[in-house]
Formats: structure tokens, C-alpha cells, sequence
């Protein structure tokens, strides 16, 4: 009876070994045709198979970094290409720095591809980022807040780091856009100038350089440099009811198309104050004074009510309105 045990027990033994080894070899075989599909493009393209295979099953000692997209035109995602982009910019970062190892892996699943993987993680909408970390479930953190950080890739990379410990420094691919543009303007101011180089007046017109001027703080003052930095969508579709916000509805970040309703309001605001001004110079007939007045008095309070609601809309608990709530 004893050596019957025994002799189990050897067995069991030796098959524990044997299917310890299997795993190993499965999971040297992944990290291997990994590395082989990074090396090629540093964001692997995977169908429902192969996140099946890759990001889903076990055994996996790597983390994973997906991508969920829909770049398709006819899907009307408008924000999906410039995210792929930020993505593949990081994705690249992370290949060429001193961190890389086959430890992470960057993929992406286009709804097209994996409509199957959009509907097992309840996803509604795309762009989305999610980490699959090597052991353990998921938490919270490990999907990305695309709404409140947006999509730029110095963003990606700081929740990166916070979910993999990896920490990675963005480059860009030079791009010579703007300095092109740059000279090209600075061409045809030239060339304008000289052109009308005996008749300057126009360069001395106070009217030129207000617009100028006010278009400027316009500009800046709806946020335009935010939109930069963070690189957020032009607008929020609702994932359970389709519909389509143009205003965030936190404090904590705002959408494209968010600041070009707020640089309309404010030049509204700033046309009202225009007319006000004008209405008080004497030269002009008092007809036409009596129209500025009211029509830049009217311009003045409905788009400061408007601009008002929209702030007590994102700053919840805001005490103060007028006219329009």
C-alpha cells in the first residue's frame, strides 16, 4: 500500500513538472510572437482572436497596453485617427527608450475587427485606452479617463507610468508645418509691405489692430491653449443614449468644441460693448445712437446670462445667474 502511494505520488510529481513546463513553453511562445509583431510595428493589430489569445488567456507575465478604436470613416468616429496617432507617437517612445523590454506591449482593436471585445468589455464608444496588467483583474484606474485628460500622448504616458511603473519620455516626429507656415506669412507680409511700400496708412490703423488684438484674447481666453496641451475630442457622445454634448459637464475639462461656443460668447459680449461705446459719440445721428444702445445692451446681458449658465452647468453649487438659469 505504501509503495502504491509512493508511485502516485512520483507520478503526480512528474506530471505537475511536465504541465509546468507546457505553460512556460505557451507563454515563451506569446512573449515570443509579441516581440516579433512589436519589432515590426510598435502598435500590434489584433482581431477577437488574438486578444483572445494575447491579452485575455492566461499564462501572461506582461502588461498590456489597448487601444479600442474605430478608425473606419463610415463609423463617424472624428477624434479616432488623431488618438491612433498620440497612441502610435507613444507606442514609439516606448520602443526607442532605455525602458523598452518585452514586459509591455502596445495593441490596438478596431470595432470592426473585434466588435465581439467592444461587447465583452461593454465598451459604447471609442476611443478608449485600458491596461491588462500581468496578474490580478483590472481596476478602475486601469481605464483611462479619455474624457477628463483627453488623448495626447504625454497624458497617455503619465497614466502609463502610474499602471506600469514605466516611465517613458515622449518625442515627437519633427514636423515642419508650422515653420513652413511661419515663413510663408512672413513672405507675404514682406512682399505686401514692399509692395505698398509708398502707402503705409493702413499699417498705422488703429481699427486693424484692435480686431487683431481682440482676436487674439479671444483665442486665448476660451482656451484654445488648453485644446493644445490635452488634445481633447471635439465633443461627448453619450454611450447610453447616443446623444451628443458640445459642453463637459465637469469643471475638470472641457471639449473643442466647448471653446468655440465660449470665443462666440465672448466676442458677443465684447460686439455688445462696441456698440455701447459707439452709441455715446456725438457725431452720430441719434437715431442710430438709440439702435447701438439697445442692441448692444440686449447683445451684453442675453450672452453674459448664456455665459453664466454654462459656468453654474460645470460648477455645480455656483450661487450666482441672470436671466437664464
Amino acid at each position: 500500500m505504501v509503495k502504491y502511494i509512493l508511485v502516485v505520488t512520483f507520478l503526480l510529481a512528474i506530471f505537475s513538472l511536465c504541465s509546468c513546463k507546457t505553460k512556460q513553453d505557451l507563454l515563451d511562445e506569446k512573449v515570443k510572437q509579441l516581440t516579433e509583431w512589436s519589432n515590426r510595428r510598435t502598435v500590434i493589430q489584433m482581431n477577437s482572436n488574438k486578444y483572445s489569445t494575447y491579452v485575455k488567456s492566461k499564462p501572461r507575465n506582461y502588461s498590456m497596453i489597448v487601444m479600442f478604436t474605430a478608425l473606419d470613416p463610415k463609423r463617424g468616429c472624428s477624434v479616432c485617427r488623431e488618438a491612433n496617432d498620440e497612441f502610435t507617437i507613444l507606442a514609439n517612445s516606448y520602443r526607442f527608450s532605455p525602458a523598452y523590454t518585452s514586459s509591455l506591449f502596445f495593441a490596438v482593436v478596431d470595432f470592426d475587427e473585434g466588435s465581439e471585445v467592444f461587447q465583452s468589455l461593454g465598451l459604447n464608444s471609442a476611443p478608449a485606452f485600458m491596461h491588462f496588467p500581468p496578474k490580478g483583474k483590472r481596476k478602475g484606474a486601469d481605464t483611462y479617463d479619455i474624457q477628463r485628460l483627453g488623448f495626447h500622448a504625454d497624458n497617455l504616458a503619465k497614466w502609463m507610468a502610474e499602471r506600469t511603473e514605466v516611465v517613458v519620455r515622449i518625442f515627437r516626429p519633427p514636423n515642419y508645418t508650422g515653420t513652413v507656415v511661419l515663413v510663408l506669412l512672413f513672405s507675404l507680409a514682406g512682399g505686401l509691405l514692399y509692395v505698398r511700400r509708398n502707402s503705409l496708412e493702413f499699417f498705422y490703423n488703429k481699427t486693424f489692430w484692435s480686431i487683431l488684438s481682440i482676436f487674439i484674447v479671444l483665442a486665448m481666453t476660451s482656451g484654445q491653449m488648453w485644446n493644445h496641451i490635452r488634445g481633447p475630442p471635439y465633443y461627448h457622445r453619450n454611450p447610453q443614449n447616443g446623444a451628443i454634448h458640445y459642453i463637459h459637464g465637469s469643471s475638470q475639462g472641457q471639449l473643442v468644441a466647448e471653446t468655440h461656443i465660449i470665443m462666440l460668447i465672448h466676442a458677443a459680449i465684447v460686439g455688445g460693448f462696441i456698440l455701447l461705446n459707439e452709441a455715446h459719440q456725438p457725431k452720430v445721428d441719434i437715431s442710430k445712437r438709440r439702435i447701438m444702445a439697445i442692441g448692444g445692451l440686449v447683445l451684453v446681458a442675453f450672452f453674459l446670462s448664456l455665459l453664466m449658465s454654462i459656468f453654474r452647468q460645470k460648477y455645480q453649487g455656483y450661487p450666482y445667474s441672470f436671466l437664464l438659469r
